[in-house]
């Protein structure tokens, strides 16, 4: 067994976040499911939205979130996310985070060059060139394995919470008393015990078959959280960033939202720009519209993919600001600065999750949610672009402070995990077979535009596979395979439930039976 004061699952912003402000005072285990850099976050490429301009301000930036969202925002918590952003950016500055310099004087804070995303009315958008949390994640990842309170175990993967109602006790509390982590290069299971517990574990695009997420995001911690007794909430709000290139051999790789926000233009692929007969904010308009008027232009026109068209713009401005996007579509024969780039949609943030309050806290003592895994609020049925990283740093910091005020919880004893009843698997085909199958129907029935008859289909394929996995893993030693397949199911199945019970169409959540908009319409909240 291990122990420590705070067990942290996952090692994106929120996770790295949190540790960082407990280290000094507590001794904190961060568990990652591959390298310590491996999270979503790296992965984010546009930057971190704050008020950081004189010219901008905090009601602007709170307007922005609210519209984008459509109308299920939380105002309180995106008030409280929005007036700490300043805070938050100056930390990271603070922290060594190399973000682009723009001396000019015009649009920038302390002579950080601020750009513009797609829903923003200013330019509010810090960022290191087109690979912001490659930057950020990198920096604090040199503070996090140098400090000397944290402990990082790479290469394991939780498989579930421990808590007072899995250990049988009785009563109206239920605590989190840590987690059985599944060692994946030793293959056994450990018993990590904390006072407190975080999921960081971010979100779940690998439920679809196209996503620019990482391969680690399987919904883990949700799943976790709701077999802990978590309720979850908002879970049929499934971002589709508008433009991932669509190339056979670039697996996930997102354009950032800034192309559009320094010009870039969408084309069909005979060149005619199609964004203005959609929406008057054309390629500015927010991701769920832009997303949409994508998927309804290629199955009209039977395309494979759109085009994004930056190359009208001087080379050295596309070089200078997309550094990475240029080189990598170079390597794939694409120069942007010349030719527009191939791009479809893709699934890539979940705005719902575990429901958390300001302070990260759920509805089980001692277990706090931070980042893409949880609720807050604050992207309601949109997240508005760049928003994701602030909410990590925000909740995460007070998270972090809710933790050293809370004062000292004692361990109970904890049961090892038990393996006496099960046996080496036979037929590891199933959980591959099993895992393409409930990709393939979730971005077919579930996808950015959806019908009771695909929702009602997918649910029904869910439940076969549940039944199938629940009996493979009731008999058979666990895998890291298996363990995300399980919360793969576990997270579809919320999403489908879900969507099912919203009866409009709101946001991210396009269906053709209800096409209109409810007068008064409140978050979707699923208790277990």
């Amino acid at each position: 067994m291990r122990q420590f004061d705070v067990l942290i699952i996952g090692s994106g912003l929120g996770g790295m976040t949190i540790a960082l402000h407990l280290a000094d005072k507590l001794k904190v285990g961060l568990v990652t499911k591959r390298e310590l850099r491996d999270g979503g976050s790296g992965w984010a490429q546009g930057g971190i939205a704050a008020v950081l301009d004189d010219q901008d301000s905090i009601e602007l930036h709170i307007k922005d979130t609210l519209v984008a969202g459509a109308g299920l925002c939380e105002p309180e918590s995106t008030r409280f996310i929005v007036e700490h952003s300043k805070e938050a950016i100056d930390w990271l500055i603070t922290m060594g985070v190399p973000f682009t310099r723009d001396d000019s004087g015009e649009t920038n804070y302390h002579g950080y060059h601020l750009t513009r995303e797609g829903g923003h009315s200013h330019r509010r958008i810090i960022h290191a060139a087109d690979a912001t949390g490659a930057a950020v994640i990198d920096t604090l990842a040199t503070k996090v394995a140098a400090h000397p309170n944290i402990t990082v175990l790479e290469h394991h993967i939780a498989l579930d919470l421990i808590t007072d109602t899995k250990l049988g006790k009785t009563g109206n509390a239920n605590r989190c008393h840590g987690a059985y982590i599944y060692d994946i290069d030793a293959d056994r299971v450990d018993t990590v015990l904390a006072q407190h517990t975080v999921l960081a574990t971010g979100g779940a695009g690998k439920v679809y078959l196209y996503t620019t997420n990482p391969d680690v995001a399987t919904g883990d911690g949700i799943a976790m959280g709701w077999r802990a007794g978590c309720k979850v909430a908002n879970m049929e709000f499934i971002q589709f960033h508008p433009t991932c290139l669509y190339h056979p051999h670039a697996k996930s790789f997102l354009i950032t939202e800034a192309v559009r926000g320094e010009g870039g233009i969408l084309r069909l692929p005979d060149g005619t720009r199609f964004m203005p007969n959609h929406d008057e904010r054309a390629e500015l308009a927010p991701r769920d519209v832009v997303a949409r008027a994508i998927d309804f232009e290629m199955k009209k026109g039977g395309f494979d993919c759109v085009y994004l068209d930056i190359s009208y713009k001087p080379s050295s401005f596309v070089k200078e600001h997309f550094p990475n996007i240029y080189q990598r579509c170079l390597e794939l024969g694409i120069d942007i600065t010349k030719q527009p780039i191939p791009v479809v949609p893709a699934a890539h943030y979940t705005c719902g999750g575990l429901v958390v309050d300001r302070a990260g806290r759920t509805d089980v003592d001692g277990l706090y949610g931070v980042g893409e895994v949880s609720y807050t609020g604050l992207h309601g049925a949109n997240r508005l672009a760049s928003n994701s990283l602030l909410e990590c740093m925000v909740i995460g910091k007070a998270a972090a402070e809710d933790i050293l005020g809370a004062g000292f919880h004692p361990v109970p004893e904890i049961p090892e995990w038990d393996e006496s009843r099960v046996t080496d698997p036979d037929e590891e085909v199933v959980i591959a077979h099993n895992w393409d199958e409930l990709r393939r129907f979730m971005w077919d029935y579930v996808g950015i535009v959806r019908t009771n008859k695909r929702l009602e289909r997918a649910q029904h394929r869910i439940e076969l596979l549940q039944h199938e996995i629940d009996d493979y893993y009731s008999n058979f030693r666990v895998s890291n395979d298996l363990i995300e397949l399980r919360n793969l199911v576990t997270t579809a199945e919320l999403i489908v439930r879900s969507a099912l019970a919203r009866k409009e169409s709101r946001g991210l959540h396009y269906s053709r039976d209800y096409p209109g908009l409810l007068t008064e319409s409140r978050p979707t909240v699923l208790n277990p």
